[in-house]
């Protein structure tokens, strides 16, 4: 049996280097024209039935990179940016995150915080836990919930560049979009991917993207 990995999937950037555009907040949660990079994934069978619960999408490498980042993930961590709009202490109780009642995850989700909340249980085996100890609590919590099962940072583009720094992810699916944003949040905005460590294992591209497999090279996973 693999190891246990901490991976990425399915983040996708413009082709100038942005995981997200400017001025994100309630009404572009990704940033003005940040909803442009995922002209990939959208349709894909699989965001078609996991995010909306609907049938028919696409199928192909689009959906098969699409799939292959639900596969095996027991935890996922997510930076506050990912979760909501709301900055600073937490108002009320009443944001539960971008998804409405039965989001995405299926799986304990732990929620990058400097402010303490208490946990948010979500139908469809959903439950959000608010970190307020770091990058590194917070995986510790992951891999404990996710038992022999990945554990995947969702994002946002600080959240992946401090698991990177840290040396803590195993492997990243990027997926680059024929998209210009200007300005934003760039994914890999000093960090020197390659020394630490890090060796592209695949490419392949689409219509829509080109899809980037970086792993660790003294990490002895298998190849997806």
């Amino acid at each position: 049996m693999n190891k246990p990995r901490v991976r990425v999937e399915a983040f996708t950037i413009s082709l100038d280097g942005y995981g997200a555009g400017p001025e994100q907040g309630i009404n572009h949660p990704l940033g003005v024209g940040g909803s442009d990079l995922h002209q990939w994934m959208l349709p894909t069978r699989t965001i078609v039935r996991t995010l909306f619960g609907g049938d028919g999408g696409t199928t192909g490498v689009d959906d098969d990179f699409a799939a292959r980042g639900f596969d095996n993930v027991g935890a996922w961590i997510l930076g506050r940016n990912m979760f909501g709009p709301i900055r600073g202490p937490w108002p009320d109780q009443n944001w539960k995150g971008w998804w409405g009642a039965n989001p995405p995850y299926h799986v304990p989700t732990f929620i990058l915080t400097h402010h303490a909340r208490a946990p948010v249980q979500m139908e469809g085996g959903t439950t959000f836990h608010f970190v307020t100890g770091g990058i590194h609590e917070a995986l510790d919590r992951a891999r404990e919930a996710a038992g022999d099962k990945d554990v995947r940072i969702g994002g946002g583009a600080q959240t992946i560049q401090q698991y990177l720094r840290a040396g803590l992810i195993d492997e990243m699916h990027v997926a680059i979009s024929p998209v210009l944003l200007g300005r934003g949040e760039r994914l890999f905005e000093g960090v020197d991917v390659r020394a630490l460590g890090y060796e592209c294992v695949q490419h392949v591209a689409t219509e829509k993207a080109t899809h980037v497999v970086l792993r660790r090279q003294d990490h002895n996973a298998g190849h997806p």
